[in-house]
């Protein structure tokens, strides 16, 4: 072969793996990316003649964290179960609970990975306030993620008063329940001048620390613990929470994204 054909066979050689598609460089989708989640601020009321921005606080917030840890941001929804206001946003707003179960519902059947189901209201013994005059009972809501999220792992939070109340209805293996207080208890934070409720503002704090769900329960309780003790809350809420076998064999492979790291301990001298 004489070297200009040579020449000529690896420059055709070269000139097709040039064109041939070239390896993807983009990382794996996080393992929470096709979760849905929805977090419902159920309630607005500090008393007869007062308000609270704590539910919509701890809504806002805490959307914002599942999207930092690992959630894709348009598989979060968000809803505000008050009257609307001028300038709200009537994708958020809406006093007709049905809005956020309908929506809820309809996200659940095209991000089918898993759920989580986040409420954050004023409660009683019987369930949690869910908009201007519905009660979220233990059965519906049962009901509700017996529907939407049929065999996959599901997260839910219910953050109010007796809230332990929702945690034998909600049972599954594979589903892992918390709630912000047991379910003869009171929990703290929703007066008209609070910022978010203790509970939603240790779930915030937590989820700056810890890995993933397996770690969430027992950090928000003992931070929870700690703020009722520094301010002199009683009695103690003690937030409870069940945890399902098979949730419990998958959770390590759904760990949130972009945690902090723990601080370092600089090294003693021997």
């Amino acid at each position: 072969m004489t070297p200009g054909l040579t020449r000529l066979r690896v420059a055709g050689a070269l000139a097709g793996a040039l064109l041939l598609p070239a390896a993807s460089s983009a990382e794996p989708a996080h393992p929470l990316a096709q979760w849905t989640a929805v977090v419902i601020a159920g309630d607005w009321r500090a008393g007869p003649d007062r308000t609270t921005q704590a539910f919509d606080n701890g809504r806002r917030d805490i959307a914002a964290a599942l999207t930092e840890a690992g959630f894709a941001r348009a598989n979060v929804l968000q809803y505000s179960l008050r009257p609307p206001r001028p300038g709200d946003d009537p994708k958020i707003v809406s006093s007709d609970s049905r809005v956020a179960v309908r929506g809820f519902v309809a996200k659940a059947a095209e991000a089918t990975a898993g759920c989580l189901f986040y409420v954050t209201s004023h409660g009683e013994p019987k369930g949690a306030t869910f908009g201007p005059s519905m009660i979220l009972t233990p059965k519906l809501l049962g009901q509700l993620m017996a529907d939407a999220c049929p065999a996959r792992p599901s997260v839910v939070i219910v953050s109010a008063c007796f809230s332990g109340v929702f945690v034998p209805a909600l049972k599954a293996p594979d589903r892992m329940v918390m709630t912000a207080a047991r379910r003869d208890r009171a929990s703290f934070g929703c007066g008209a001048d609070s910022v978010r409720t203790y509970f939603d503002d240790c779930v915030l704090k937590a989820m700056k620390t810890v890995t993933g769900f397996l770690a969430l329960p027992p950090a928000v309780k003992a931070c929870v613990a700690e703020r009722e003790k520094a301010e002199g809350m009683s009695p103690p809420s003690e937030p409870q929470s069940y945890l399902g076998p098979t949730f419990a064999a998958m959770a390590p492979l759904l760990e949130f994204d972009r945690v902090t790291p723990p601080p370092k301990v600089p090294a003693g001298r021997d």
